[in-house]
């Protein structure tokens, strides 16, 4: 592929698969910010797809939060993550893109989906009401890229990845998803000497988390087959409790206080966990454990600290 536009380029899994791509030889590779172009804007977007007009295009751009945020803004996320995903698609076809990924998420998926989930289980129950507001955006996203595979032919697909974590992470101190807030709650407990860090709920939920490197990677590998699924998992395919979890961050970040669980605030979802079986199949599967995530990522957090750059 000549010319690779990735949209969304500045956010997490964004800018992972701009340094993946350049590191697979990819040398044409366009990433306009949000301050460049507009994708709740029809007309600026299908301008700039007329102008460039790329060989491939990966949507890894959205409007993205946490269960405060979804409930809060549940029109924002489902107005401008439909404005996007419409926008991206179309102008990409009107402008003779004939190769485009577009990233959902797997909060697509059923409340109450057999776990792990699979593929199969788009659609046949309702989804949780804390984020239907996004998935159903993710939904159509993912719907316009299979039928305008049916109906036009060109190779538009969709991934929908797990919980993403890692360098250039979201920090914010009420917005931001468990991994990255579990970060800099440790971090500011050890910084302020605080005796103890209190985790909502009993710790046992399970959830599965994907390095935003092991995504970009996946991704790449996804646009690169000749057949790729309509829409496939990519996840990690291992879940670890919540609980569990804070304990590798307290011990990434060197925290010695007490971790505490407040029982008295609620779980959420026991268990979610995806079957990658149909993604593993086309060859790729990831390479970073949880273990080496969490310290990659808190020593992200701190360089990013450090630089001014941290997202929050």
């Amino acid at each position: 592929m000549k010319k690779l536009l990735i949209l969304g380029a500045s956010g997490m899994v964004g800018s992972a698969l701009v340094r993946a791509a350049k590191q697979r030889g990819y040398s044409y590779i366009l990433e306009p910010t949000s301050r460049d172009l507009d994708l709740i804007n029809q007309a600026q977007t299908h301008a700039y797809m007329e102008e460039h007009r790329p060989d491939a295009v990966v949507i890894a751009a959205a409007m993205v939060g946490g269960i405060h945020a979804n409930s809060t803004y549940p029109a924002d996320f489902i107005y401008k993550n439909l404005m996007i995903a419409a926008n991206a698609i179309e102008g990409a076809y009107q402008a003779g893109v004939k190769r485009l990924m577009f990233l959902g998420s797997t909060c697509i998926y059923p409340k109450f989906a057999e776990q792990p989930m699979q593929e199969a289980s788009l659609l046949t129950s309702a989804l949780e009401p804390t984020n239907e507001a996004y998935a159903i955006a993710k939904i159509a996203g993912l719907k316009l890229c299979q039928h305008y595979r049916q109906q036009y032919g060109v190779l538009y697909h969709s991934a929908m990845p797990t919980n993403l974590y890692g360098q250039g992470d979201n920090y914010h101190p009420q917005n931001s998803h468990v991994l990255p807030a579990l970060i800099r709650r440790f971090h500011e407990a050890k910084e302020n000497n605080t005796p103890e860090v209190a985790i909502w709920g009993t710790g046992t939920p399970l959830r599965e988390f994907l390095h935003a490197d092991d995504a970009a990677a996946g991704i790449l590998h996804l646009l690169e087959l000749e057949n790729p699924p309509e829409w496939v998992n990519l996840g990690c395919g291992t879940d670890i409790s919540i609980g569990d979890l804070a304990r590798l961050v307290k011990d990434a970040v060197g925290y010695q206080g007490e971790l505490t669980f407040d029982t008295s605030k609620p779980d959420g979802t026991p268990r979610k966990l995806t079957d990658i079986s149909k993604i593993k199949e086309t060859g790729w599967e990831p390479k970073i454990p949880i273990e080496q995530g969490v310290t990659m990522a808190y020593q992200s957090f701190l360089d990013e600290k450090a630089a001014g750059t941290l997202r929050e």
